[in-house]
């Protein structure tokens, strides 16, 4: 007697909730506004998970489960910070940052350079302080920041690599040398300098680094 082959089960369809992620990115949102305020108001090292947990309102393993530790927490809130709130896309691959890539004037480019130093440097320059003080006594901090001046003089290089492209150096200039001005003179050290201990105001910024960059790169 044959036997009557069992039917498969049906696969299992994935569960996509439009609400629950509203909810999740929500409560994520919560989560690195409430770690932003203690970061800055308390430091590094005095802020803790517990403490964020209870300033956004939310149990310590929702904490943990979204940022892992405090590092991945404080890491994703600079990156948020970084990247005018798309925290997903490098700061390399932002329409903003592309735009000075593209930009067919060497001169242009920079001024969209400096547009965009005085935006974000803004948005961070209060992390970057928390960061600064904790980098010394804190490893893991400390690796952040490395990782940050690094990616930051690469987005600086090609920079100058898309106005060495074009022709648009000074003669005997070259891409190495060119690259370490505009990240020195483009530095967060130097934007604290200007603004916060001598008090100049952005547009005295933006306009200082555009007309500075133009005056050492360009032919």
């Amino acid at each position: 007697m044959a036997t009557r082959a069992k039917p498969k089960a049906a696969a299992k369809r994935r569960y996509h909730s439009p609400r629950r992620r509203e909810q999740a990115e929500a409560t994520r949102t919560a989560i690195l506004d409430a770690a932003e305020r203690l970061f800055i108001r308390d430091g590094y090292a005095a802020t803790s998970m517990a403490g964020i947990a209870a300033e956004a309102g939310v149990a310590l393993k929702t904490v943990y489960v979204g940022f892992e530790t405090k590092s991945g927490l404080f890491r994703a809130l600079w990156h948020r910070k970084l990247r005018i709130g798309d925290e997903y896309t490098p700061a390399g691959e932002q329409p903003w940052f592309r735009e000075v890539l593209e930009a067919t004037d060497p001169a242009e480019a920079l001024r969209l350079n400096a547009r965009n130093s005085i935006r974000v440097k803004t948005r961070i320059a209060p992390l970057g302080a928390v960061m600064l003080s904790a980098a010394p006594s804190d490893p893991e901090i400390e690796a952040l920041s490395e990782r940050i001046w690094t990616e930051f003089y690469e987005n600086q290089l090609e920079v100058v690599k898309a106005i060495d492209r074009r022709k648009g150096l000074k003669k005997g200039l070259s891409v190495e040398r060119a690259a370490d001005i505009l990240w020195t003179l483009n530095h967060p050290r130097v934007y604290l300098l200007l603004m916060q201990e001598r008090g100049w105001n952005a547009e005295d910024y933006e306009r200082w680094l555009a007309n500075v960059t133009c005056e050492q790169l360009l032919a």
